[in-house]
């Protein structure tokens, strides 16, 4: 179990589950651990931003069935408050045996656990989207998002990151997206028929960025917590398996990987998610 960041013995602590579903380049794995440590340092720097000071403890199980992982049961969740749901080279929309039994898992504490968090991060999100009876597959121009990217928020994006700007930058790794977002008609009964599903951010290469439902919800097709090294690494990762054949994008991206991006205000949006935080917008 890791744990940061604790102010006082009476500070609010959040407790989640990152479910990983890939492994880093290698060279990050030395330098920084699992991508359940990297969002663990990430979170726990976020709620130290918070007002008040939150804890935040994590723990990381590892999913993918074809690399040795295992989706855990129900009740190995009953300790946490919500769940993260990381990016992964496999396809959101696929039927691995893992990923459908993910599915189950996902769709079980849905029903069990109303007051439960659920977060995603690119395959993360696109898989909450298809828990939610949204579509996933690739983009329809084939083409990938790669690197610092402009995303244009909604009027729920403005709220949720308290800003008045129309915009954020974020670091992208994705060709496959959400072409049909979820509504509450499309979730099959797991959320009651007057619910928003709102869209919190768009692209030019991505209409839907990101999900939000109050007190339940929140993914984001980006990714939060990648530095430069990071970026150019999964880059990287994928020109060498044959993923990415635009190699001149590719270099492009790359190239952006050191640019002010902000992961940390997602996080801090995510955090109060859980537990408000008391400054004013």
């Amino acid at each position: 179990m890791d744990q940061t960041y604790k102010p006082t013995p009476t500070a609010p602590v959040i407790r989640l589950l990152v479910l990983e579903t890939d492994k880093p380049h290698p060279d990050t794995y030395s330098e920084r651990g699992s991508f359940g440590r990297i969002i663990h340092e990430h979170f726990s720097a976020a709620g130290a931003a918070h007002h008040p000071p939150l804890g935040v403890e994590t723990d990381q199980v590892f999913v993918v069935s074809e690399q040795g992982g295992r989706v855990p049961k129900v009740s190995e969740l009953d300790s946490f408050d919500g769940l993260l749901i990381t990016g992964s080279v496999y396809d959101a929309h696929a039927n691995n045996e893992w990923i459908l039994q993910l599915l189950d898992l996902l769709r079980t504490l849905w029903l069990m656990r109303p007051g439960f968090r659920f977060l995603g991060v690119c395959f993360g999100h696109q898989l909450l989207a298809r828990l939610l009876g949204g579509e996933v597959g690739p983009a329809p121009s084939r083409d990938w998002e790669l690197g610092h990217c402009r995303i244009t928020l909604t009027s729920t994006g403005q709220r949720l990151f308290r800003t008045h700007e129309d915009f954020v930058h974020l670091h992208q790794m994705h060709q496959d997206q959400v072409v049909k977002a979820p509504s509450a008609e499309s979730a099959g009964g797991l959320v009651p028929a007057d619910t928003e599903i709102s869209v919190w951010g768009r692209s030019e290469h991505t209409p839907f960025q990101g999900l939000y439902i109050p007190n339940r919800l929140f993914t984001t097709q980006a990714h939060l917590a990648f530095d430069e090294d990071m970026v150019k690494r999964q880059i990287q990762i994928r020109v060498d398996s044959g993923s990415i054949r635009d190699l001149e994008h590719a270099d492009r991206a790359a190239e952006t990987a050191d640019l002010e991006h902000d992961g940390v205000e997602v996080a801090k949006a995510i955090l109060r998610l859980f537990v408000k935080d008391e400054d004013e917008f």
